[in-house]
Order: C-alpha cells, then structure tokens, then sequence
C-alpha cells in the first residue's frame, strides 16, 4: 500500500489528512518510532481496558518527508485489517480509536478534512 495524502479508515465516515503543523519532534514525543527507511510508525492498541490486551490496533506510518501517510485498524496480532465501525461489540474499540485520533489532531498531526 502506497502513502496517500488522506485516509478512511475502513468503516469511518471520518477522512483525515496530514496537517501542515506536523513536526518530527512531536511524532516521537506521540510514541512514532523511526523505522530503518526513515519513516514514522505508530501502533496502538484500541481496548480502553489495557494496553497490552490488543482486540484491535491502530496502525499508523508516516513517510519521511511527512508528505503522505497509512492507516488501518486491524487484529490484535496486525495481520489483517478490520472494520471496528460494523459492530456494537465494538463500541469501546471504535471510542479508543477516536480518542487517540483527537490527541493527534490535538498535536498538530492530523486534520480532519
């Protein structure tokens, strides 16, 4: 999958892009971390309860240049991609993703479009 300038997350009716605000200092103070390329990856896990039983995560990279960008919510091991948005079961996955991605439109990461 290429880096895109925006994204829909599968299910979301939300399309979020790269702010013009982005800095690199503020992806590593966010929990990014820099990958061998020089690229920028986040993932988070989406179950409000723990952080370490991941149901679901948020998986995020950032180009080098900080001009395009990945997002996808998939399994907890990140192997397949899924739509938290279909399901009430999901309820509390679908308010974690949404909590995390107002921190980083917070930051100066994000803006929704």
């Amino acid at each position: 999958m290429a880096f895109v300038n925006e994204v829909t997350v599968q299910g979301d009716s939300t399309t979020y892009e790269i702010a013009s605000t982005i800095k690199k200092f503020t992806l590593k103070d966010m929990g990014f971390v820099e990958t061998k390329n020089g690229n920028y990856s986040l993932e988070r896990s989406l179950d409000p309860t723990s952080p370490y039983n991941a149901s679901y995560k948020l998986k995020i990279m950032i180009d080098k240049d900080l001009t395009g960008f990945k997002m996808s919510t998939t399994t907890g091991n990140g192997l397949a991609k899924v739509n938290i948005f279909k399901s009430d079961d999901t309820k509390d996955s679908v308010e974690q993703f949404r909590f995390v991605m107002k921190n980083l439109i917070d930051r100066g990461v994000f803006k929704v479009k």
